[in-house]
Order: structure tokens, then sequence, then C-alpha cells
């Protein structure tokens, strides 16, 4: 009877994963794997498998999640949006906080921009650095 139950919870950890995507419940379909492959021999009781469940996803989780999602992250590309903090930009139209006015070209897109500080302003001309991106507003100081 155990044997259908733990291939149960492999179904359940692995349709989870695949419907979120997470890489969280993966790592408990390997530990209820490997408890289901114990259920076979009789000399191991359900504690034995339920400790070796956990202990198996926990290590999973804590020793191969990590190098995952590193692999994963750097095979992602970025988008334009995730890019432009960092970049120095040339201010096309005077920033001003106070009469919500302003603009600065970056790589040739002009975006609206925001100071950094409300009080000040900063002219036509001048190089910023772009700080962040705020909704469709670039936040910047002088350089």
């Amino acid at each position: 009877m155990y044997p259908i139950i733990w291939l149960g919870v492999v179904i359940v950890f692995v349709a989870t994963e695949l419907a979120t995507t997470q890489l969280t419940t993966i790592w408990f379909a390997g530990g209820a794997l490997v408890a289901f492959a114990l259920s076979f021999f009789d000399g191991i009781n359900i504690w034995v498998q339920l400790v070796v469940f956990v202990l198996v996803s926990v290590i999973l989780l804590i020793f191969t999640r990590p190098a995952l999602i590193r692999l994963v992250e750097k095979n992602k590309v970025k988008t334009n949006v995730e890019t432009v903090p960092g970049k120095i930009a040339l201010v096309s139209e005077q920033i001003d906080n106070l009469q919500s006015k302003g603009a600065v070209d970056i790589a040739g897109i002009t975006w609206t921009a925001r100071a950094q500080q409300d009080d000040e302003i900063i002219a036509v001309g001048e190089k910023v650095v772009v700080l962040r991106v705020e909704g469709v507003k670039v936040i910047v100081k002088k350089v």
C-alpha cells in the first residue's frame, strides 16, 4: 500500500512543480521517489521512509537548488528595462521634479526622467547615471 501512496506523492510534487516552475517542490519529489523505492523492502517501516523522505528532500533542496538557480539565471536574457540601471544618459529635456518635467536619451531611446533629489534641477545636455526604473520613468543623478 505504501508504494502507491509514495507514487501519488511523487506525482503531486512533480505536477505542482510543473504548474509553478519555482524549483522548490521538485526536490520533495526526489525525496518521495527515494521513499517510494524503500517502500518495496519489507524490513523498512513507514517511519524510516518518512525520515528518509524528509532528509533526502532537505539535502536536495539545500545543496542542488542554489546551483540550478545560478545555472538558470546565467542563461536568462535580460530585458531592455533590466539593462537600463547604471547606464549613462544625456538630458534632452530639463529635469525638474516639482514641475513634473524631464527626459533623457539612453541608447537612442527617450525616457521620461526624474532626479533622485526632488529639489534638484538638471539642465539639458548634462550627463546623468540611471539609478533605477520606476514604472516608465528613470530615476537619475548627475554624473
